[in-house]
């Protein structure tokens, strides 16, 4: 009986140490959940303040690049209120006033000066502030005879000799950007000249964009938006000042005013992240990045969804659970294999190769992971520099530098009393204008192919034509211009300003290249027919030879031999572009003992007609 007495502690002892064994069990599995918890963690806010810091990126980007386009279009007609005190009939018209037939004529013109400009509208108001003069003066809604004493941009024209303004006309009840300019007199202001400009294109080239962005004013109302809901509502609700000044300006026309609800949550998690900052609108997470944009009266915003950000964030959080996980998985597998290793030894082999396949798995996906992230960095930043912003200016600024030399040239000729000199000088600037216009409409068929070929330009009046633009540059640099064009009467299909400013680069590049050459420097053009019904022309000069690795990377976009500030690295990249448009090619190489060569190729055409 004793013995039967003395058997179950050993049993209560074996449920104890089981008990202890399963409690172990359950601990680390507590820690193990934990660290898969912390390393998903740590992985969505790394992924996630990475996904930020790309979007903030590209927002900025895309801010540089609505911003630009915002305040070109607003300086755009700067000048034109203030050219109306040039006319004799406005400036007499507003001095008399009760000249019916002179009022006449007086709306005529700014009807006329209206369709040319490609402004919205054009009018004249007098000290009381009543429009007395428009462009739309035979269309419903003009504000002809109205009194708009009452508007901002009138009162601060009378006040400080201008005003701007953007809200809804009181008369035509459409939104546009108001300029206004005091025509003087003897005896202070005889009235205004006011200029109204439509912006919705700005809207529709925004709604190209990615994200949403809008505009808003000292108020801090929405007035340009690429959604229709946010137009005129205020970021936050507006004070009873501010409720009270828009009304009695008409700012907003008949709009509630209701609020977006724009509420900061935090700055971006990026330290480096600026004016970007996390905001709900309309209850919904937005990342947003601002400039001031017209000289810091307005505001202009760039919104982007956080969707991307939180699903790279998602990513990022299961990586970093599996990766955890597995580490955990590999350092069981690596504890069970030591204390077995003196009992089995093949087992421990298939344990390692099975360790070492999933080191060479997470390996592998980590170096995908990673590399498919490059390629999106890098995809990102190239679209974001292929923007055109970068080209417009290049496109412009060659026939500009030409405007500013012949102008300057004009005014010495007439100090000096050549007066036909000076004429033709005059009407060269009007070719450049008009140059300039063209060049304006044609930009924007960069980035597309054109319909066609728009006829023969001949090639001996483009290459003078562009002589005399450098001209200047030339006998500075002290470089002779040689050109040689076989026959005389050669044309070649193509624009002719677009080909011209072609030219006009190339000749430019090699007056560059000249610089610091020993002398003689010379450039030389020909140009003859090239069999196949095509035109060679050649620009050469002796100055130094193009690095082979420049060489070949010539035409694409910021390749240059120039030093930093001195040129974009777009010159090139456009002009064959230009050439390739036409139905040709652009192509350089390096001559023996030294010197550089550019050749044109293009269609060849009779002067005046198809070959």
């Amino acid at each position: 009986m004793a013995g039967e007495d003395a058997a179950p502690p050993p049993a209560a002892g074996g449920d104890h140490h089981r008990g202890g064994r399963g409690a172990r069990l359950a601990l680390r599995l507590l820690l193990a959940g934990l660290l898969v918890a912390l390393a998903a963690w740590a992985g969505y806010r790394a992924a996630f303040s990475q996904g930020l810091a790309m979007q903030r990126q590209a927002a900025d980007r895309r801010l540089e690049l609505a911003a630009a386009r915002l305040d070109a279009q607003l300086a755009r007609f700067d000048f034109l209120p203030s050219l109306l005190k040039t006319s004799p009939e406005v400036m007499r018209f507003l001095a008399t006033g009760a000249d019916a037939a002179l009022g006449d004529t007086v709306n005529q013109y700014l009807q006329s000066l209206n369709a040319i400009a490609g402004t919205e509208n054009l009018y004249i108001i007098d000290r009381r502030g009543v429009a007395v003069a428009a462009g739309d003066f035979a269309r419903p809604g003009t504000p002809l005879g109205r009194d708009l004493s009452y508007r901002p941009y009138v009162r601060e024209a009378l006040a400080e000799g201008r005003g701007h303004f953007y809200g809804l006309g009181v008369t035509s009840a459409r939104a546009g950007y108001y300029l206004s300019y005091a025509l003087p007199a003897r005896d202070g202001a005889v009235g205004l000249a006011v200029v109204k400009v439509d912006l919705a294109g700005i809207e529709d080239d925004w709604r190209q964009l990615p994200g949403q962005v809008l505009a808003v004013d000292e108020h801090q109302v929405a007035i340009l938006s690429t959604r229709d809901d946010w137009r005129w509502r205020p970021l936050v609700a507006l004070g009873a000042e501010a409720r009270a000044e828009a009304g009695a300006a008409r700012r907003y026309g008949d709009s509630t005013l209701e609020p977006l609800g724009w509420r900061e949550r935090e700055r971006a998690h990026d330290p480096e992240a600026g004016s970007a900052r996390r905001i709900r609108l309309q209850d919904q997470p937005w990342l947003a990045s601002t400039r001031q944009v017209h000289q810091g009266r307005w505001r202009l915003i760039v919104l982007d969804s956080e969707d991307a950000a939180r699903a790279a964030a998602r990513a990022g959080a299961f990586i970093g659970a599996l990766a955890m996980a597995l580490a955990l998985a590999a350092g069981a597998l690596v504890q069970a294999r030591r204390r077995a290793i003196r009992q089995r030894l093949a087992s421990r082999a298939a344990l390692q190769a099975a360790h070492d396949a999933l080191e060479r798995k997470v390996a592998e996906r980590t170096a995908a992971l990673r590399a498919a992230q490059d390629e999106l960095v890098h995809a990102g930043k190239l679209a974001v520099l292929g923007q055109l912003s970068a080209g417009l200016v290049h496109e412009l600024n060659q026939p500009l530098a030409a405007l500013q030399t012949v102008s300057e040239n004009a005014d010495q000729l007439i100090q000096r009393g050549r007066l036909d000199d000076a004429r033709d000088n005059l009407a060269r600037i009007g070719r450049l204008v008009g140059r300039l216009k063209r060049l304006s409409a044609q930009l924007r068929l960069f980035a597309t192919k054109p319909s066609g070929i728009v006829g023969a330009v001949g090639v001996r009046a483009l290459v003078l034509e562009v002589q005399q633009q450098l001209a200047p540059r030339l006998a500075e640099a002290g470089i002779a211009l040689v050109l040689d064009v076989q026959p005389e009467a050669l044309a070649v299909a193509g624009d002719e300003a677009r080909l011209e400013q072609v030219l006009a680069n190339l000749l430019g590049n090699a007056i560059d290249a000249l610089q610091g050459a020993a002398a003689p420097r010379r450039i030389e053009v020909h140009a003859q027919a090239a069999g196949g019904g095509m035109a060679r022309i050649a620009i050469r000069n002796n100055g130094p030879s193009i690095p082979a690795s420049i060489l070949e990377r010539m035409f694409q976009p910021f390749v240059t031999t120039k030093p930093a500030g001195k040129g974009m690295g777009l010159g090139l990249m456009i002009s064959a572009h230009i050439v390739r448009e036409c139905g040709g090619r652009l192509a350089a190489h390096n001559l023996v003992p030294e010197g550089v060569e550019f050749t044109i190729e293009l269609p060849a055409r009779r002067d005046g007609g198809e070959g």
